[in-house]
Protein backbone atom coordinates (compact mmCIF):
# COMPACT_ATOMS: atom_id res chain seq x y z
CA UNK A 1 0.00 0.00 0.00
CA UNK A 2 1.49 3.38 -1.00
CA UNK A 3 2.01 6.07 1.59
CA UNK A 4 0.16 9.35 1.33
CA UNK A 5 1.94 12.70 1.47
CA UNK A 6 1.18 13.24 5.15
CA UNK A 7 2.80 9.94 6.06
CA UNK A 8 5.84 10.78 3.93
CA UNK A 9 6.24 14.17 5.61
CA UNK A 10 5.85 12.80 9.14
CA UNK A 11 8.43 10.11 8.38
CA UNK A 12 10.78 12.72 6.92
CA UNK A 13 10.46 14.92 10.02
CA UNK A 14 11.11 11.92 12.26
CA UNK A 15 14.24 11.13 10.26
CA UNK A 16 15.75 14.59 9.93
CA UNK A 17 14.22 16.71 12.70
CA UNK A 18 15.31 16.59 16.32
CA UNK A 19 12.72 14.79 18.45
CA UNK A 20 12.03 17.64 20.88
CA UNK A 21 8.27 17.64 20.16
CA UNK A 22 5.57 14.98 20.16
CA UNK A 23 3.00 16.38 17.73
CA UNK A 24 -0.37 14.89 16.97
CA UNK A 25 -0.18 12.82 13.79
CA UNK A 26 -1.62 15.39 11.43
CA UNK A 27 0.18 17.47 8.81
CA UNK A 28 -1.13 20.99 8.20
CA UNK A 29 -0.45 22.42 4.77
CA UNK A 30 -3.09 25.13 4.45
CA UNK A 31 -5.10 27.36 6.79
CA UNK A 32 -7.67 30.13 6.88
CA UNK A 33 -9.63 31.54 9.81
CA UNK A 34 -10.16 28.72 12.29
CA UNK A 35 -9.81 25.99 9.65
CA UNK A 36 -6.72 24.05 8.59
CA UNK A 37 -6.21 21.40 5.92
CA UNK A 38 -3.80 18.52 5.38
CA UNK A 39 -2.12 17.58 2.08
CA UNK A 40 -4.90 15.09 1.35
CA UNK A 41 -7.55 17.78 1.63
CA UNK A 42 -9.00 16.78 5.02
CA UNK A 43 -10.22 19.83 6.97
CA UNK A 44 -9.83 20.34 10.70
CA UNK A 45 -10.98 22.96 13.19
CA UNK A 46 -7.99 24.51 14.96
CA UNK A 47 -8.62 24.57 18.70
CA UNK A 48 -5.05 25.46 19.73
CA UNK A 49 -4.24 28.62 17.72
CA UNK A 50 -0.52 27.78 17.86
CA UNK A 51 -0.69 28.13 21.65
CA UNK A 52 -2.60 31.44 21.33
CA UNK A 53 -0.36 32.92 18.64
CA UNK A 54 -3.20 32.98 16.08
CA UNK A 55 -5.83 34.92 18.02
CA UNK A 56 -6.81 36.86 14.89
CA UNK A 57 -7.32 33.66 12.87
CA UNK A 58 -5.05 32.05 10.30
CA UNK A 59 -3.89 34.36 7.53
CA UNK A 60 -6.12 37.28 8.45
CA UNK A 61 -6.30 39.28 5.20
CA UNK A 62 -5.42 42.63 6.79
CA UNK A 63 -2.36 41.16 8.49
CA UNK A 64 -1.24 39.30 5.36
CA UNK A 65 -1.63 42.50 3.32
CA UNK A 66 0.53 44.39 5.80
CA UNK A 67 3.16 41.63 5.57
CA UNK A 68 3.20 41.64 1.77
CA UNK A 69 3.12 45.40 1.41
CA UNK A 70 6.01 45.90 3.82
CA UNK A 71 8.03 43.03 2.30
CA UNK A 72 7.97 44.92 -0.99
CA UNK A 73 9.45 48.03 0.63
CA UNK A 74 11.82 47.26 3.53
CA UNK A 75 12.37 44.24 5.78
CA UNK A 76 15.44 44.78 8.00
CA UNK A 77 17.77 47.58 8.99
CA UNK A 78 18.93 46.41 12.43
CA UNK A 79 18.80 49.02 15.16
CA UNK A 80 22.03 50.55 13.89
CA UNK A 81 19.76 52.95 12.01
CA UNK A 82 16.29 54.39 12.51
CA UNK A 83 13.51 52.97 10.36
CA UNK A 84 10.07 54.39 9.60
CA UNK A 85 7.98 51.55 11.09
CA UNK A 86 9.38 50.93 14.57
CA UNK A 87 8.51 54.36 16.08
CA UNK A 88 4.94 54.16 14.80
CA UNK A 89 4.53 50.64 16.18
CA UNK A 90 6.13 51.61 19.50
CA UNK A 91 3.58 54.39 19.98
CA UNK A 92 0.69 52.10 19.01
CA UNK A 93 1.74 49.38 21.45
CA UNK A 94 2.43 51.93 24.20
CA UNK A 95 -1.08 53.30 23.75
CA UNK A 96 -2.54 49.77 23.74
CA UNK A 97 -0.75 48.80 26.96
CA UNK A 98 -1.05 52.14 28.73
CA UNK A 99 2.71 52.24 29.28
CA UNK A 100 5.26 54.88 28.29
CA UNK A 101 7.95 52.80 26.61
CA UNK A 102 8.35 49.60 24.58
CA UNK A 103 11.39 47.36 24.15
CA UNK A 104 10.97 45.05 21.13
CA UNK A 105 12.31 41.53 20.72
CA UNK A 106 11.31 38.53 18.61
CA UNK A 107 10.26 35.49 20.65
CA UNK A 108 8.39 35.14 23.91
CA UNK A 109 11.44 33.73 25.67
CA UNK A 110 13.47 36.77 24.58
CA UNK A 111 10.80 39.04 26.03
CA UNK A 112 10.93 37.14 29.33
CA UNK A 113 14.72 37.36 29.40
CA UNK A 114 14.41 41.09 28.73
CA UNK A 115 12.00 41.46 31.65
CA UNK A 116 14.38 39.57 33.94
CA UNK A 117 17.30 41.77 32.88
CA UNK A 118 15.14 44.86 33.38
CA UNK A 119 14.19 43.86 36.92
CA UNK A 120 17.77 43.07 37.87
CA UNK A 121 19.20 46.26 36.36
CA UNK A 122 16.47 48.35 37.99
CA UNK A 123 17.18 46.61 41.29
CA UNK A 124 20.84 47.61 41.21
CA UNK A 125 20.53 51.07 39.67
CA UNK A 126 17.31 52.31 41.29
CA UNK A 127 16.51 50.24 44.36
CA UNK A 128 20.16 49.95 45.40
CA UNK A 129 20.43 46.20 45.88
CA UNK A 130 24.00 45.00 46.47
CA UNK A 131 25.69 43.90 43.24
CA UNK A 132 24.95 40.31 42.14
CA UNK A 133 22.52 39.76 45.03
CA UNK A 134 19.22 40.42 43.22
CA UNK A 135 16.37 37.95 43.73
CA UNK A 136 13.24 37.47 41.64
CA UNK A 137 10.19 35.60 42.94
CA UNK A 138 8.54 33.15 40.52
CA UNK A 139 5.96 30.40 40.84
CA UNK A 140 5.73 26.63 40.83
CA UNK A 141 4.52 25.04 37.59
CA UNK A 142 5.42 28.17 35.67
CA UNK A 143 6.18 28.17 31.96
CA UNK A 144 8.03 31.22 30.70
CA UNK A 145 10.19 29.68 27.97
CA UNK A 146 13.12 27.38 27.29
CA UNK A 147 16.36 29.31 27.77
CA UNK A 148 18.88 28.18 30.39
CA UNK A 149 17.99 31.07 32.68
CA UNK A 150 14.24 30.54 32.34
CA UNK A 151 14.38 26.79 32.99
CA UNK A 152 16.54 27.55 36.01
CA UNK A 153 13.31 28.27 37.90
CA UNK A 154 11.19 25.51 36.35
CA UNK A 155 10.14 22.54 38.47
CA UNK A 156 9.41 20.36 35.40
CA UNK A 157 12.11 17.66 35.07
CA UNK A 158 11.50 17.47 31.30
CA UNK A 159 12.57 21.09 31.11
CA UNK A 160 15.55 20.85 33.45
CA UNK A 161 17.15 17.39 33.32
CA UNK A 162 20.73 17.44 31.97
CA UNK A 163 20.75 21.21 31.40
CA UNK A 164 22.53 22.37 34.55
CA UNK A 165 24.30 24.26 36.03
CA UNK A 166 21.48 26.75 36.37
CA UNK A 167 21.23 30.50 36.78
CA UNK A 168 20.89 31.57 40.44
CA UNK A 169 18.82 34.41 41.81
CA UNK A 170 15.28 33.02 41.78
CA UNK A 171 12.90 32.00 44.54
CA UNK A 172 10.15 29.57 43.53
CA UNK A 173 6.97 29.68 45.63
CA UNK A 174 3.54 28.02 45.27
CA UNK A 175 1.17 29.62 42.77
CA UNK A 176 -1.86 31.40 44.19
CA UNK A 177 -0.24 31.67 47.64
CA UNK A 178 0.19 35.28 48.75
CA UNK A 179 1.49 34.31 52.17
CA UNK A 180 4.34 32.37 50.54
CA UNK A 181 5.18 35.38 48.38
CA UNK A 182 5.26 37.72 51.39
CA UNK A 183 7.59 35.34 53.24
CA UNK A 184 9.91 35.10 50.22
CA UNK A 185 10.52 38.85 49.99
CA UNK A 186 13.89 40.06 51.27
CA UNK A 187 15.90 43.26 50.96
CA UNK A 188 17.37 41.78 47.77
CA UNK A 189 14.03 41.14 46.05
CA UNK A 190 13.80 43.16 42.84
CA UNK A 191 10.85 41.57 41.09
CA UNK A 192 7.92 39.18 41.01
CA UNK A 193 7.12 37.48 37.69
CA UNK A 194 3.84 35.66 37.20
CA UNK A 195 1.46 34.27 34.61
CA UNK A 196 -2.06 35.61 35.28
CA UNK A 197 -3.29 32.16 34.17
CA UNK A 198 -0.84 29.27 33.97
CA UNK A 199 -1.42 28.00 30.43
CA UNK A 200 1.10 25.17 30.07
CA UNK A 201 0.32 23.98 33.59
CA UNK A 202 -3.21 23.24 32.41
CA UNK A 203 -5.08 26.56 32.30
CA UNK A 204 -4.74 27.08 36.05
CA UNK A 205 -6.77 30.13 37.10
CA UNK A 206 -5.74 31.67 40.45
CA UNK A 207 -8.17 32.82 43.12
CA UNK A 208 -9.83 36.20 42.74
CA UNK A 209 -7.58 38.76 44.36
CA UNK A 210 -4.29 36.92 43.81
CA UNK A 211 -2.92 39.38 41.26
CA UNK A 212 -4.19 42.31 43.30
CA UNK A 213 -2.41 40.86 46.30
CA UNK A 214 0.83 40.57 44.33
CA UNK A 215 0.52 44.21 43.34
CA UNK A 216 0.05 45.17 47.00
CA UNK A 217 3.13 43.19 48.06
CA UNK A 218 5.18 44.69 45.24
CA UNK A 219 4.23 48.25 46.19
CA UNK A 220 4.81 47.61 49.89
CA UNK A 221 8.35 46.33 49.36
CA UNK A 222 9.43 48.48 46.37
CA UNK A 223 9.52 45.50 44.03
CA UNK A 224 8.66 45.36 40.31
CA UNK A 225 5.67 43.25 39.24
CA UNK A 226 6.04 41.66 35.80
CA UNK A 227 3.05 39.93 34.22
CA UNK A 228 3.73 37.33 31.51
CA UNK A 229 0.89 37.83 29.03
CA UNK A 230 2.49 35.88 26.19
CA UNK A 231 -0.29 33.27 26.08
CA UNK A 232 -3.06 35.22 27.80
CA UNK A 233 -2.68 38.62 26.19
CA UNK A 234 -4.24 40.29 23.16
CA UNK A 235 -7.87 39.56 23.99
CA UNK A 236 -7.55 35.81 24.61
CA UNK A 237 -9.29 35.87 28.01
CA UNK A 238 -11.91 38.52 27.24
CA UNK A 239 -9.72 41.48 28.18
CA UNK A 240 -6.85 43.09 26.29
CA UNK A 241 -4.66 41.51 28.96
CA UNK A 242 -5.66 38.97 31.58
CA UNK A 243 -4.37 41.09 34.49
CA UNK A 244 -7.13 43.60 33.68
CA UNK A 245 -9.68 41.19 35.16
CA UNK A 246 -8.37 42.37 38.54
CA UNK A 247 -7.81 46.01 37.60
CA UNK A 248 -4.12 46.07 38.48
CA UNK A 249 -1.29 48.09 36.93
CA UNK A 250 1.84 45.92 36.66
CA UNK A 251 5.25 47.51 36.21
CA UNK A 252 6.17 45.31 33.24
CA UNK A 253 3.93 43.64 30.65
CA UNK A 254 5.55 40.76 28.77
CA UNK A 255 4.09 40.09 25.32
CA UNK A 256 4.57 37.76 22.35
CA UNK A 257 2.65 35.16 20.31
CA UNK A 258 -0.52 36.94 19.03
CA UNK A 259 1.40 40.22 18.77
CA UNK A 260 2.74 38.78 15.52
CA UNK A 261 -0.72 38.01 14.18
CA UNK A 262 0.16 34.37 13.58
CA UNK A 263 2.52 35.19 10.71
CA UNK A 264 5.71 36.59 12.24
CA UNK A 265 7.60 36.26 15.55
CA UNK A 266 7.19 39.53 17.44
CA UNK A 267 7.59 40.11 21.17
CA UNK A 268 8.10 43.04 23.48
CA UNK A 269 7.94 44.31 27.00
CA UNK A 270 6.11 47.48 28.01
CA UNK A 271 6.91 49.60 31.06
CA UNK A 272 7.15 53.22 32.14
CA UNK A 273 10.26 55.36 31.70
CA UNK A 274 11.32 55.00 35.32
CA UNK A 275 11.76 51.26 34.64
CA UNK A 276 12.85 50.94 31.00
CA UNK A 277 14.97 54.06 31.41
CA UNK A 278 17.68 51.88 33.01
CA UNK A 279 18.79 50.75 29.55
CA UNK A 280 21.41 52.80 27.75
CA UNK A 281 22.83 52.23 24.24
CA UNK A 282 24.78 48.99 24.06
CA UNK A 283 23.36 47.42 27.24
CA UNK A 284 20.71 45.24 25.56
CA UNK A 285 19.42 44.62 22.06
CA UNK A 286 18.46 42.38 19.17
CA UNK A 287 19.34 42.49 15.48
CA UNK A 288 15.80 41.65 14.44
CA UNK A 289 13.96 43.30 17.33
CA UNK A 290 11.91 46.20 16.00
CA UNK A 291 12.52 45.27 12.36
CA UNK A 292 10.21 47.03 9.88
CA UNK A 293 8.49 43.86 8.69
CA UNK A 294 7.67 42.76 12.23
CA UNK A 295 6.45 46.24 13.15
CA UNK A 296 4.13 46.43 10.15
CA UNK A 297 2.67 43.01 10.94
CA UNK A 298 2.28 43.70 14.66
CA UNK A 299 0.63 47.07 14.00
CA UNK A 300 -1.91 45.36 11.76
CA UNK A 301 -2.39 42.59 14.33
CA UNK A 302 -3.33 45.16 16.98
CA UNK A 303 -5.63 47.00 14.56
CA UNK A 304 -7.51 43.78 13.82
CA UNK A 305 -8.01 43.06 17.52
CA UNK A 306 -9.39 46.53 18.12
CA UNK A 307 -11.39 47.05 14.92
CA UNK A 308 -13.05 43.63 15.10
CA UNK A 309 -13.80 43.93 18.82
CA UNK A 310 -11.94 40.72 19.68
CA UNK A 311 -12.18 41.46 23.42
CA UNK A 312 -15.96 41.28 23.29
CA UNK A 313 -15.87 38.24 21.00
CA UNK A 314 -13.55 36.32 23.30
CA UNK A 315 -15.69 37.10 26.34
CA UNK A 316 -18.97 36.14 24.64
CA UNK A 317 -17.74 33.10 22.72
CA UNK A 318 -15.64 31.95 25.67
CA UNK A 319 -18.63 31.88 28.00
CA UNK A 320 -20.71 30.11 25.36
CA UNK A 321 -18.01 27.51 24.73
CA UNK A 322 -17.23 26.90 28.41
CA UNK A 323 -20.90 26.59 29.33
CA UNK A 324 -21.28 24.09 26.51
CA UNK A 325 -18.38 21.94 27.73
CA UNK A 326 -19.62 22.08 31.32
CA UNK A 327 -23.00 20.83 30.09
CA UNK A 328 -21.43 17.64 28.74
CA UNK A 329 -22.34 14.91 31.19
CA UNK A 330 -19.34 12.59 31.32
CA UNK A 331 -17.72 10.82 34.27
CA UNK A 332 -14.43 11.27 32.44
CA UNK A 333 -14.45 15.04 33.02
CA UNK A 334 -13.30 16.19 36.45
CA UNK A 335 -13.23 19.97 35.98
CA UNK A 336 -13.59 22.70 33.36
CA UNK A 337 -11.74 25.98 33.98
CA UNK A 338 -10.46 29.05 32.18
CA UNK A 339 -11.29 32.58 31.09
CA UNK A 340 -12.53 33.75 27.71
CA UNK A 341 -11.39 31.43 24.95
CA UNK A 342 -8.67 29.80 27.03
CA UNK A 343 -10.26 26.67 28.44
CA UNK A 344 -8.82 23.63 30.19
CA UNK A 345 -10.69 20.36 30.59
CA UNK A 346 -9.22 18.32 33.46
CA UNK A 347 -9.86 14.58 33.17
CA UNK A 348 -10.35 12.07 35.93
CA UNK A 349 -7.28 9.86 35.89
CA UNK A 350 -9.51 6.80 35.54
CA UNK A 351 -10.51 8.12 32.10
CA UNK A 352 -7.05 7.54 30.65
CA UNK A 353 -4.54 10.11 29.49
CA UNK A 354 -5.59 13.18 27.56
CA UNK A 355 -3.60 12.10 24.48
CA UNK A 356 -6.19 9.38 23.93
CA UNK A 357 -8.88 12.04 23.56
CA UNK A 358 -6.88 14.59 21.57
CA UNK A 359 -6.09 11.82 19.08
CA UNK A 360 -9.76 10.81 18.89
CA UNK A 361 -10.78 14.45 18.43
CA UNK A 362 -8.24 14.79 15.62
CA UNK A 363 -9.77 11.79 13.85
CA UNK A 364 -13.11 13.61 13.95
CA UNK A 365 -11.68 16.85 12.59
CA UNK A 366 -10.93 18.85 15.74
CA UNK A 367 -7.35 19.76 16.68
CA UNK A 368 -6.35 20.48 20.27
CA UNK A 369 -3.48 19.45 22.50
CA UNK A 370 -3.02 17.73 25.80
CA UNK A 371 -0.90 19.16 28.59
CA UNK A 372 0.42 17.39 31.70
CA UNK A 373 -1.19 14.06 30.71
CA UNK A 374 -4.65 14.73 32.18
CA UNK A 375 -5.65 18.08 30.72
CA UNK A 376 -7.00 19.10 27.31
CA UNK A 377 -6.61 22.74 26.29
CA UNK A 378 -9.11 24.44 23.97
CA UNK A 379 -8.03 27.84 22.64
CA UNK A 380 -9.49 28.50 19.17
CA UNK A 381 -8.87 31.66 17.16
CA UNK A 382 -11.05 34.48 18.47
CA UNK A 383 -12.89 34.72 15.14
CA UNK A 384 -14.76 31.49 15.90
CA UNK A 385 -18.56 31.67 15.58
CA UNK A 386 -21.35 30.17 17.68
CA UNK A 387 -22.17 27.78 14.84
CA UNK A 388 -18.56 26.56 14.79
CA UNK A 389 -18.57 26.21 18.57
CA UNK A 390 -21.76 24.16 18.32
CA UNK A 391 -20.02 21.90 15.82
CA UNK A 392 -17.02 21.57 18.12
CA UNK A 393 -19.19 20.78 21.15
CA UNK A 394 -20.98 18.06 19.22
CA UNK A 395 -17.63 16.48 18.33
CA UNK A 396 -16.31 16.78 21.89
CA UNK A 397 -19.45 15.15 23.28
CA UNK A 398 -19.23 12.32 20.75
CA UNK A 399 -15.58 11.64 21.59
CA UNK A 400 -16.17 11.55 25.34
CA UNK A 401 -19.14 9.25 24.83
CA UNK A 402 -17.46 6.86 22.42
CA UNK A 403 -13.82 6.68 23.54
CA UNK A 404 -13.36 3.54 25.67
CA UNK A 405 -11.53 3.84 28.97
CA UNK A 406 -8.23 1.95 28.54
CA UNK A 407 -7.54 -1.14 30.57
CA UNK A 408 -4.86 -0.64 33.18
Amino acid sequence: MSRNRSEELMEMEHEYGAHNYHPLEVVISKAEGIWVEDPEGRRYMDMLSAYSAVNQGHRHPKIIKALKDQADILTLTSRAFFNDRWPVFAKKLADFTGKEMILPMNTGAEAVETALKTMRKWGYMVKGVEKDKAEIIVFENNFHGRTITIISFSIDPDATDYYGPFTPGFKVVPYDDLEAVEKAVTKNTVGIMVEPIQGEAGVVVPSDGFLKGLETIARKHNVLLAIDEIQTGFCRTGKNFAFQHEGIDPDIIIMGKALGGGVFPVSAIAANKDVLGVFKPGTHGSTFGGNPLACAVASAAIDVLVDEKMVERAAEMGKYFMDGIKAIQSPKIKLVRGKGLLIGVVLNESAGKARLYTTALKEKGLLCKETHDWIIRFAPPLVITKQEIDQALKTIQEVFASTPIPCV
